[in-house]
């Protein structure tokens, strides 16, 4: 247990919010934070912002994060390996870690938004209600990461690139590194799809790199998909690789080094896979994908 961890377990976290939840930004100012790359730049982080987004399943398990313990058991496992950077997560989420002393030294991204709840008919509209620019930098953590679906026959796509553009600008004006996750999705048979070919992935990181008046703090959160030489290539912007749904672990650890080797390709940025591997073992999980990644 960090020396600056405040709980020692999860009903102290419950106590310590009913009594003093000033404790939580005592906590974040407390921490030691660090840069964003260091040594080659390389980065590992681990992503957990799909619950507050109603988005509860891995792959066949429909119910797989319902419990807030159970990830919390799963990140601070992938945290301790000291070949994870950082983690990626809601503020909700973010805020157990840090009072559990995980944090330390490490790079924190805060996810902006989680309005487009999954399955939703508004889901599109992907309004920002979570993090701000505001809030990711007095808690000194490195950025935020904004979600992108573009679909060119919902109306909702507008309120979500104005949203993106916004948080952009607000980010730079603190220096902080703006994550974009660009996807070209529609509708299909009701449920929202990403577009994985290569030439969609490639519009998506056109319209999603324009945003914003400035691009010198965006970075790109993008998915390994075919022809990944000829994606990187529609950008100059450092880019994190996504993990997705998990399917086949051994396929998509084949694919994930595959495109580690490409230029503007600077780590990875994975959720569910590293975090619900079919056995179960996180950190066997974590050590394969950091031995990629270093």
């Amino acid at each position: 247990m960090s020396e600056t961890a405040l709980c020692q377990d999860y009903s102290a976290i419950t106590d310590l919010r009913a009594t003093d939840p000033g404790a939580v930004a005592r906590a974040w100012q407390s921490r030691t934070p660090r840069p964003t790359t260091r040594g080659n730049g390389r980065l590992m982080i681990v992503a957990a912002d799909h619950p507050a987004r109603g988005a509860l399943a891995v792959g066949s398990r429909p119910t797989a994060m319902n419990s807030r313990t159970d990830l919390l058991d799963r990140l601070r496992a992938a945290l301790a390996d000291p070949g994870v950077d950082g983690v990626l997560a809601t503020a909700d989420i973010l805020d157990d870690l840090v009072l559990l002393g995980a944090l330390e030294d490490k790079v924190v991204f805060s996810s902006f938004n989680r309005g487009g709840l999954a399955g939703s008919s508004f889901e599109l509209d992907d309004r920002m209600t979570g993090a701000t620019a505001a809030s990711t930098a007095a808690a000194n953590m490195n950025g935020g990461k904004m979600l992108c679906r573009i679909d060119l026959d919902d109306p909702g796509t507008v309120a979500t690139l104005a949203s993106c553009a916004q948080a952009v600008d607000e980010l730079a004006a603190h220096g902080l590194i703006a994550m974009l996750e660009p996807f070209m999705s529609s509708r299909v048979n009701g449920k929202v799809r990403n577009d994985l070919s290569p030439d969609a992935v490639i519009k998506s990181v056109h319209i999603g790199q324009g945003l914003g008046s400035t691009s010198a703090y965006t970075w790109m959160k993008l998915p390994v998909v075919d022809e990944m030489d000829r994606v990187m290539d529609s950008t100059t912007m450092p880019t994190l690789l996504l993990g997705g749904d998990p399917t086949d672990p051994d396929e998509a650890f084949a694919s994930w080094e595959k495109a580690l080797a490409l230029p503007s390709v600077r780590g990875l940025i994975v959720g569910r896979t590293l975090l619900y591997p079919p056995d179960d073992d996180v950190s066997s999980a974590v050590a394969t994908a950091v031995a990629m990644v270093r």
